[in-house]
């Protein structure tokens, strides 16, 4: 046992235990925890910006620490711990590091969302068309911060959602960019992974999950395969299309203001954690779909992407269709975007890193 885990105290290792399983792109779990005193702990945050085409501003990074310290906040108060968290102005964008403090609060009631944090996963597979009821979206809308705001693609335009995500797919799985990424997360053989996703959780048949890992070894059998054999139909079917129809409908989470701080996108995690523990809590299902949200910021925003000719120009025009799907105002401000359904949890899923490797000394050192 390492020094810090003698030091850590028993109440705050099982609010870290439960946190420890907030979502992030592609299980990067992109914190870690400095203990300074038994109701006192530094998250030292990082992005992936680096080697990430999905995180070149590293704000989808800072969405997912965002839901860190909402699941944090939630687990305390199953302890009657009220939880602050001060951000450190001085830390780079690149490395978002927070002092996160719990105070005693006797009369805090515990959030009915803890018992959601360890349940709650992604489904990747199809789901069922039944609409979602009054009560179902009544809850989701409600679990909302104020000023955020869902909209809600139904019947033709869950349809046009579908196909969005099915041609962005094609901008993903025909850029080396891209490809440089999901080689690296991808644990093939595998049911669960402590820190990628695993195979079984991709969401497409054993067949063709067998021809991905063998295409997906050399950029050059990519393009052979995208340019003479379709390469990407049968994923961007699998993965993108059926599971876009076969669900009761897409979302877009929308913040009050168009996001541009650190701030701004952790608050927005912590909206969409408590929103996708209110579906968990529901019995609900739900897929993340931020791709399209991701490469139109990068369209607005004018950020290079990609060397490959033509990727700007179809993510502009993706960009312009998920405006149409939405309205201008709401695609700029949006921030999650995803399916959500009826269904059953999935059966293989992403774990988590245990919390002795999550622990750091200061600075963020081991």
């Amino acid at each position: 046992m390492s020094k810090m885990e003698q030091h850590l105290d028993a109440t705050l290792e099982q609010i870290l235990e439960l946190a420890r399983w907030a979502p992030s792109g592609d299980n990067t779990q992109p914190w870690r925890f400095e203990i300074l005193d038994a109701r006192r702990l530094i998250v030292h945050g990082h992005d992936t910006r680096d080697h990430c085409v999905y995180d070149l501003d590293g704000h989808p990074s800072q969405m997912s620490i965002g839901a860190l310290l909402e699941t944090m906040a939630i687990a305390a108060s199953a302890h009657q711990l009220e939880m602050q968290a001060t951000r450190h102005n001085e830390a780079p964008e690149s490395r978002p590091t927070l002092t996160v403090e719990f105070t005693p609060a006797p009369l805090l009631e515990p959030d009915p969302l803890a018992d959601a944090i360890l349940p709650r996963s992604v489904q990747r597979r199809a789901l069922s068309r039944r609409p979602l009821t009054p009560a179902e979206r009544s809850a989701l809308e409600a679990a909302l911060p104020p000023g955020y705001g869902v909209h809600w693609l139904e019947g033709g335009r869950r349809r046009a959602a579908a196909r969005l995500m099915f041609r962005n797919a094609k901008l993903r799985l025909t850029m080396p960019e891209a490809w440089q990424v999901h080689r690296s997360v991808i644990e093939w053989n595998a049911r669960y992974s402590d820190d990628r996703i695993p195979d079984q959780a991709l969401g497409v048949d054993a067949a063709t999950a067998k021809l991905m890992r063998w295409i997906m070894r050399r950029w050059q059998r990519v393009e052979f395969f995208n340019t003479w054999l379709a390469g990407t139909l049968a994923p961007r079917l699998q993965m993108d299309l059926i599971p876009g129809l076969a669900c009761a409908a897409h979302f877009v989470l929308t913040a009050p203001r168009r996001p541009q701080r650190v701030d701004d996108y952790l608050d927005a995690g912590r909206a969409m954690q408590r929103f996708w523990l209110t579906a968990t809590v529901q019995g609900l299902q739900l897929q993340p779909e931020m791709t399209p949200l991701i490469f139109a910021r990068y369209v607005r925003e004018g950020r290079v992407f990609s060397g490959t000719a033509g990727m700007q120009q179809r993510a502009e025009a993706l960009s312009r269709q998920g405006a149409a799907l939405t309205g201008p105002a709401a695609w700029e401000t949006a921030v999650c975007m995803g399916r959500i359904g009826a269904g059953k949890p999935a059966t293989a899923r992403s774990l988590r890193r245990p919390l002795r490797d999550l622990l750091v000394g200061p600075s963020g050192r081991r």
